[in-house]
């Protein structure tokens, strides 16, 4: 048996939720077709609400956290990867109902994971799970024939590990890009990423919520969910679209049907959990190419893994900014 070093989330009746470092050996990982060494992970909202109690994202316990995985294959049963091959895998129960990335091994069916030709591991991590989803959030404006000429962007929550990275690739697709974002010392790093205009959060208290407001956006790339994607809506222009992904300020959304049946405008849910992995790859393709961001040493930190339990306590609070990569196998 193999020996492996792992953070692990254990149900403790009067703790709570707690992640220790243990060291278990391979049969505590699940079946699957291809082994990982894991290099590096991630910090999403999602990683911290699985060690939050009543977090509503983790199945049982004692769980290994981490919902995206990047490293090279170390034994795989699928014709698809070979020993060396840098791959990343993220969704599906990966990190919730399954072990995750905050330990040295990992192992999934070959359908979890994606073969990256370009991206080495450590990119490959720092966009993640976050990075993917705003590259979603962009294809999701642009299949709706979203053009740079109709007018700004808005993208909320524009601080958060999917804001920054949709402002980047946004910009870079050349959108004239609004980003909202309530932390004030970050708009010269928003600038940088390539916003056109930084603004606070909206909707602002000297705006009124109403059923339809003036028209300002082409499109809004929404993580932060409630009164913002309320007002998002109610400010579209014509056919205009709404790409939503969180719910990081709430799951509630107090609107009305006025937006999509007065001036034709889209809600597009971005769900990044169960997308098909062909449609997955796919897309990584275009990360690799295309979608790859441009600022992204910019916006990323490292945080050795054994110090992840106090990022994630941060990041539910919004004091996360950009992205932070989990370094794993040499952070034991």
């Amino acid at each position: 048996m193999t020996e492996i070093n792992a953070m692990v989330a254990h149900e403790d009746a009067e703790a709570g939720i707690v992640l220790r470092h243990e060291v278990v050996d391979d049969t505590f990982l699940p079946e699957g077709d291809v082994e990982i060494r894991v290099q590096y992970s991630g910090v999403n909202y999602k990683d911290a609400l699985a060690v939050t109690p009543k977090g509503g994202v983790a199945r049982s316990y004692p769980l290994i956290p981490g919902i995206d995985v990047a490293g090279t294959v170390t034994a795989s049963g699928s014709a698809d990867f070979t020993v060396g091959d840098t791959v990343i895998a993220h969704g599906q129960d990966i990190g919730t109902g399954r072990h995750g990335g905050y330990a040295q091994v990992a192992r999934y069916p070959a359908d979890y994971v994606v073969k990256l030709d370009t991206l080495g591991a450590a990119d490959a991590a720092a966009i993640g799970t976050a990075g993917f989803t705003a590259a979603m959030s962009v294809n999701a404006i642009r299949a709706h024939d979203i053009d740079p000429s109709d007018g700004p962007v808005l993208v909320t929550g524009a601080t958060g590990g999917v804001g920054s990275i949709t402002v980047d690739l946004l910009a870079g697709l050349g959108y004239e890009v609004v980003a909202s974002t309530g932390k004030a010392d970050t708009h010269d790093l928003l600038r940088d990423l390539g916003a056109a205009e930084v603004i606070d959060r909206v909707p602002g208290p000297d705006d009124k919520m109403r059923a339809l407001g003036k028209a300002h956006w082409a499109a809004v790339v929404d993580c932060v969910g409630g009164k913002t994607l309320a007002y998002a809506l109610s400010t579209l222009k014509y056919a205009g679209v709404a790409a939503i992904s969180g719910l990081a300020g709430s799951a509630e959304l107090p609107t009305t049907v006025h937006p999509f049946i007065l001036r034709g405008v889209t809600l597009a849910g971005i769900d990044s959990v169960l997308l098909p992995i062909e449609k997955r790859r796919a897309l990584w393709a275009q990360i690799e190419s295309e979608l790859r961001p441009r600022h992204l040493a910019r916006i990323t930190r490292d945080v050795p893994v054994l110090e992840v339990g106090d990022v994630l306590r941060t990041i539910i609070g919004g004091g996360v900014t950009g992205r932070t990569r989990v370094v794993v196998h040499d952070g034991f």
